[in-house]
């Protein structure tokens, strides 16, 4: 029996949302927090994302199920397109972590995070990249994890959103 780690995950919300939506299904994230702290030992799971003042009850949801939520302030660009990158506050948290952590687990497609990738695993604490699937995925983001890349789109499976059928009498 492998010993419990002490796994982080840093999780880009809305590079995942916005990648297994154009693959046309919806993530179940109670399913997906249950997989990494199963699968991963991930202890601790923070998801960035834009804040939406009426996404709250998303929120509420996603912090029940375990998630803790770090947020930036959205801005909207000429065409009304909400704009919340939230790439320089996964690094950020990331590093003040790092002490706290066995290994990461960093969840995006984002070639932006070549950088905190190879950083990690160069300090052997890259558990793995868990990216939405092969064509949301930067290749240079795939070249620095290697084996150690993985793909949502894979886990369809065991991480789809199926709407509950009431119950019949």
């Amino acid at each position: 029996m492998k010993d419990k780690q002490n796994n982080y995950a840093f999780i880009d919300g809305q590079n995942l949302y916005l990648a297994i939506k154009e693959l046309g299904w919806k993530l179940d994230y109670k399913r997906l927090g249950i997989y990494l702290k199963e699968k991963y030992d991930v202890e601790r799971a923070y998801m960035f994302m834009g804040f939406v003042p009426e996404n709250n009850e998303l929120y509420s949801f996603l912090q029940t199920v375990g998630f803790i939520l770090i947020f930036k302030p959205i801005l909207k660009n000429k065409d009304n397109v909400i704009k919340g990158n939230c790439d320089a506050e996964l690094v950020l948290q990331s590093m003040i972590d790092l002490p706290n952590y066995d290994k990461a687990m960093i969840v995006t497609g984002d070639g932006d995070f070549y950088c905190l990738v190879k950083y990690l695993d160069s300090k052997d604490k890259l558990l793995k990249v868990l990216a939405p699937s092969s064509q949301n995925c930067s290749s240079l983001l795939r070249k620095i994890a290697g084996k150690k890349i993985s793909f949502a789109s894979d886990l369809r499976q065991k991480l789809e959103y199926k709407r509950k059928e009431p119950h019949k009498d």
